[in-house]
């Protein structure tokens, strides 16, 4: 164990590695998850975990055809451990696959990962508000998916979906569109949960069971948080943890990312957790 961590700092991370483990092995494929957990691991000085969490990452990445990111994550392992089986295996079935498939279109790993979420900064001045026309608060997919996936009709959708002022501050915490289907009896959080995670692939994380950085959070601009319901929750090395219900609004996504320079990793939570968390933090 690292002698430079405090005891507290040793029990977050213990407690990070019981989370994460927990969505990585009932979401494999989500290597975005794989690699704050490896990064646990490696801050713990447990050598095998990171070398055997490496190994899922690149199997992850095998699994979703992104052959040259799997590459990458198994030549890293080589470097320490040149003989290791597994990986010299791993890589000759990769080069397999790779002749088998030249004759095929390639396919980036950008194209092969659904990006919902992309965190770009905006090109405009810092502070610059869009015209509305600008906003992409992810109405238009989410409307693909619950209306035209015929999980609800759209006069439910126009009911409940709300779309706030950007030019005015929203005075509390807005409810995200789930809460909302959820609150008039029409669909369960949990289900809409389900959709949107099979639909982007993002991880789900409850937070009633995560130790949430309310210091980390109150760095973010409330109104940013408040008006979109997204909560800024831990930091993993250059990475921000971020928890939203709306896994499509890139506006949200363009304002949170402006108020920092570090990575974005988005995860999928319960709506109303988030707002009770949010509601706490910004009082």
């Amino acid at each position: 164990m690292s002698a430079t961590l405090s005891a507290s700092e040793e029990a977050q991370l213990s407690q990070t590695i019981e989370m994460f483990e927990v969505i990585t092995q009932s979401q494999p494929q989500d290597y975005q998850s794989l690699e704050i957990l490896k990064e646990a691991y490696s801050k713990l000085g447990r050598e095998k975990d990171v070398v055997n969490t490496s190994k899922r990452i690149a199997q992850a990445y095998t699994q979703l055809g992104q052959l040259s990111s799997a590459i990458l994550e198994y030549e890293t392992i080589l470097q320490s451990f040149p003989d290791d089986p597994d990986v010299q295996a791993a890589l000759k079935e990769i080069e397999h696959k790779a002749t088998n498939f030249s004759a095929q279109p390639a396919i980036s790993d950008f194209a092969a990962t659904p990006k919902p979420l992309p965190g770009a900064r905006s090109a405009k001045a810092p502070g610059s508000k869009p015209a509305p026309s600008e906003i992409d608060d992810g109405r238009a997919s989410m409307h693909k998916i619950f209306v035209e996936g015929k999980v609800i009709s759209a006069g439910d959708f126009d009911l409940c979906w709300t779309t706030p002022d950007i030019f005015a501050p929203p005075g509390g915490v807005i409810e995200p569109f789930i809460q909302i289907l959820a609150d008039k009896g029409i669909v369960v959080s949990e289900k809409s949960l389900k959709i949107l995670a099979d639909k982007t692939r993002l991880g789900y994380l409850p937070m009633d069971k995560y130790d949430i950085d309310l210091d980390l959070a109150r760095t973010f601009p409330p109104e940013v948080c408040q008006r979109w319901c997204v909560l800024p929750f831990d930091r993993m090395s250059k990475s921000i943890l971020v928890a939203t219900a709306n896994p499509f609004n890139r506006q949200a996504a363009k304002e949170i990312g402006e108020a920092t320079k570090n990575r974005l990793l988005w995860y999928l939570a319960p709506p109303t957790e988030i707002v009770s968390n949010l509601r706490k933090i910004f009082r």
